[in-house]
């Protein structure tokens, strides 16, 4: 049974992987998916009563249609991603549980949909996902993505607590807004506790960027 799990896992890889061209977002890109799955690993060592199968194939698909999304041509990737994971199992013929747990999983795994995960496979999805926003590397993809789209790193006369969007308009007050909200929105114990130590590094790095921009480093 196990050798068969691994042998779908494997098998859905490469598929997943052509959804990713070179052209892919840095902050989306298929090394995300990597870091995501080493996340969703260590979870998983902590988790052993949820279905490593199921974790292991959403980990791999949640994000086939952030490519789409990005280019404008679908509205949601979380949604277009769950059926397009549905189709790509069925084709390699996993088990009808499989495959509505993996699509749950994807749906509920984008932090702007809100979606409550249901079931312990979705939650450590979404924590796997969420921790690859937080610390150095969430920093790291904040400023990559806010470049692509052309937002200003640091705005002094926008501080944070004066921001009236959600998001922040600076990648300055996005981390502050989203990536420093993102511990709120772990599901799992072992989740709470990275998310814990990475935001920290997050806080420290925030500081240190204040103390620059107003001269006192």
């Amino acid at each position: 049974m196990a050798e068969e799990a691994e042998s779908l896992v494997e098998a859905i890889r490469p598929v997943a992987r052509s959804y990713f061209p070179p052209e892919t977002s840095p902050a989306h890109d298929w090394f995300h998916v990597q870091r995501v799955e080493t996340n969703a690993q260590r979870l998983l060592a902590e988790l052993s009563d949820a279905d490593t199968e199921c974790v292991r194939l959403a980990v791999l698909l949640h994000d086939i249609g952030r490519a789409k999304e990005d280019a404008g041509e679908i509205e949601d990737h979380a949604v277009w991603g769950a059926d397009e994971s549905e189709r790509i199992l069925r084709e390699h013929g996993a088990a009808e549980e499989a495959i509505e747990t993996v699509r749950h999983c994807i749906h509920a795994h984008r932090y702007s949909n809100a979606i409550e995960p249901e079931t312990i496979e979705a939650e450590i999805v979404s924590d796997a996902d969420n921790l690859d926003a937080m610390g150095a590397v969430g920093i790291a993809r904040c400023f990559a993505y806010g470049g692509e789209l052309g937002s200003p790193i640091h705005d002094p006369s926008l501080p944070p607590e004066d921001d009236p969007t959600s998001a922040g308009k600076t990648q300055f007050n996005h981390l502050h807004r989203k990536i420093l909200d993102l511990p709120n929105r772990m599901y799992t114990d072992a989740g709470r506790d990275l998310a814990d130590e990475r935001t920290g590094f997050v806080r420290e790095f925030l500081a240190q960027f204040e103390r620059e921009t107003t001269g006192e480093r």
